[in-house]
């Protein structure tokens, strides 16, 4: 039996309708890319030295400090990692956005350190417009380096016998995997970190088959549930968040990010990872 609407149920309709939008806008803008989420996991490293079992490493990533992401809503993350107390801690590029060096000093200055290490790799934003501001980039790695923070351009470091492997943005033409491992023990426990997660398709890995992690997708930014996102900057669309077997034998996690360009943010909240290591 056809049934007609009567006007008032037409004027509800659409009002319930225009509440139900109005609803969801305020939340993708202003509750969920605040929502952080903290994501325990296990990461298990083949042949990880004894005294480093258990210990807490702390993954941050695309924290765009500057433009539209408020300072004291970093500050708080800051004081929840602080609260952690991570036994290393690492960033995974886009530490900031439009941000001029003096600004992501009075921040960063404020980031807690890793009782063992903290260290970071560099992202696109880092290097300004077009990617392609270099200077931007060298003054932002003294800031941090200054800080007491080991930035990794295509460069490792040894931690209590635990190599982390850092190396530089994709998208500003300074990936350069070879570099980075070239003096490395192909022998000794290895974790990478790398901003941009279609590098693990590229060329340059050799016979490294640890962990990578990394960021820069955000999550997607705005995803449908159970559906890719509609929008994504990598090349591998399968790359979104979470972990991925990738080629070599090598696995990988891509945090979704702490920041935001464009304040939005739908089934994709901001990740704070909190990894145990573990022998595997």
């Amino acid at each position: 039996m056809l049934h007609v609407l009567t006007r008032r149920q037409f004027i509800g309709g659409c009002l319930g309708t225009v509440t139900l939008g109005a609803g969801l806008l305020a939340y993708t803008a202003e509750i969920e890319p605040f929502w952080v989420e903290q994501v325990h996991l296990k990461l298990p490293i083949r042949g990880l030295p004894t005294k480093l079992e258990g210990r807490r490493l702390v993954q941050l990533s695309d924290i765009h400090v500057g433009g539209r992401v408020p300072d004291n809503y970093v500050l708080d993350q800051f004081e929840r990692v602080a609260a952690l107390k991570p036994d290393i801690l690492v960033v995974t590029g886009d530490l900031t956005q439009a941000s001029g060096a003096d600004h992501a000093e009075s921040v960063f200055a404020h980031m807690p350190h890793g009782a063992l290490a903290t260290a970071c790799v560099l992202g696109n934003h880092d290097y300004g417009y077009a990617w392609s501001e270099a200077d931007k980039a060298a003054r932002l790695t003294d800031v941090l380096r200054g800080l007491g923070v080991t930035v990794l351009r295509n460069e490792a470091i040894d931690v209590d016998g635990l190599q982390i492997v850092g190396i530089d943005d994709l998208w500003a033409h300074r990936f350069f995997p070879d570099l980075a491992f070239a003096a490395t023990d192909r022998r000794a426990p290895t974790l990478c970190l790398s901003h941009n997660p279609d590098t693990a398709d590229l060329d340059g890995w050799g016979d490294f088959d640890g962990w990578i992690l990394a960021g820069h997708t955000h999550g997607g930014q705005c995803k449908p549930p159970f559906l890719p996102p509609p929008r994504s900057v990598v090349e591998n669309k399968r790359y979104v968040a979470g972990e991925y077997d990738v080629p070599g034998g090598r696995r990988m996690y891509i945090n979704r990010g702490l920041g935001f360009i464009h304040q939005l943010r739908f089934n994709a909240r901001p990740e704070i990872d909190v990894f145990e290591l573990v022998s595997g």
